[in-house]
């Protein structure tokens, strides 16, 4: 009797603690692949992600310069920018949009692959965001060279 409740309050205090060097420190030796506990089954955070997220985080970053490039491009050749909010931002100067764009898409990539595991609406994983975002970064490069083509 003694060691079950002795076993009982072992597992009601967690000795787990979360701080930013856990963070720092999980990224440089990430080691944890898997679910270590059944209490964790809810845990979706881990330390490794599938290297697929890291290509469509990488090329999405780079897909977002290249955009911010091309658009100035081609505002100089007399198209307009067709984003409201960046349109405003682009009144401010290049620089403010080319920062903006490059700033908003990084986080917003860093959320997803933080967020890679869970489910949106208990369906779809949020991972599924990055590739659908990626492949609309992927039309839209396609379409601006196009017509980056057509105006020389």
């Amino acid at each position: 009797m003694e060691l079950s409740r002795a076993m009982g309050e072992k597992r009601a205090i967690d000795r787990r603690s979360f701080s930013w060097r856990t963070v720092f420190f999980g990224f440089a030796r990430s080691r944890r692949l898997n679910l270590r506990r059944m209490d964790d089954s809810e845990v979706l955070f881990l330390d490794w992600h599938h290297p697929w997220l890291f290509f469509l985080a990488v090329g999405t970053m780079i897909m977002s310069c290249v955009d911010a490039f091309m658009t100035l491009q081609l505002l100089q050749h007399g198209m307009i920018e067709a984003n409201p909010v960046m349109a405003a931002i682009l009144d401010q100067g290049t620089t403010a949009f080319a920062v903006s764009k490059i700033t908003m898409t990084a986080i917003s990539i860093l959320i997803l692959v933080f967020l890679a595991k869970t489910r949106f609406l208990n369906r779809v994983r949020a991972g599924l965001f990055l590739t659908v975002i990626f492949s609309c970064y992927a039309c839209l490069m396609c379409y601006q060279f196009v017509s980056l083509l057509n105006v020389l």
